[in-house]
């Protein structure tokens, strides 16, 4: 007896798990202060994530920028501010990371800590983020 509910437990949990959806992983990698390459990397986000979406799958999608692709995540300096804004609104799966190393060096230029949009969370480092995503199974994609 205990087998078969056992069996129809590991059942019922498979029939869930497919109901769901599939998730998948993305990691983008901006380092360019490139209006281009800034609104492709955007695009990417947004095509992933209206993919796999009409698919009925999930995808947690992690924007890493570093070097001069943290300019994406400084206001009035950004090109594509108002994009990061709306999307970070509408997309609970999308998280947009910026390299503390960057950024410290950036401040330290400058001579006063910068400001960074609210949208943006800070690791430690770019690179460092980058690979600890992949090891964690996301995909890697650099627009």
């Amino acid at each position: 007896m205990k087998t078969i509910i056992g069996a129809l437990g590991v059942s019922l949990l498979a029939t869930c798990a497919l109901a769901e959806g599939a998730l998948h992983k993305v990691a983008i990698h901006v380092n360019q202060n490139d209006p281009a390459v800034l609104n492709m990397a955007l695009n990417n986000v947004q095509n992933l994530n209206a993919y796999y979406m009409a698919q009925g799958d999930n995808v947690e999608i992690e924007l890493v920028a570093y070097g001069p692709g943290l300019s994406m995540f400084v206001p009035g300096k950004s090109p594509v501010a108002d994009r990061v804004s709306t999307m970070g609104l509408e997309m609970e799966n999308l998280k947009f990371s910026a390299c503390g190393n960057t950024l410290a060096k950036m401040s330290a230029k400058a001579g006063t800590e910068i400001a960074l949009m609210d949208e943006a969370h800070v690791v430690p480092s770019g690179v460092v983020r980058l690979v600890e995503l992949q090891q964690q199974g996301y995909a890697y994609v650099r627009p």
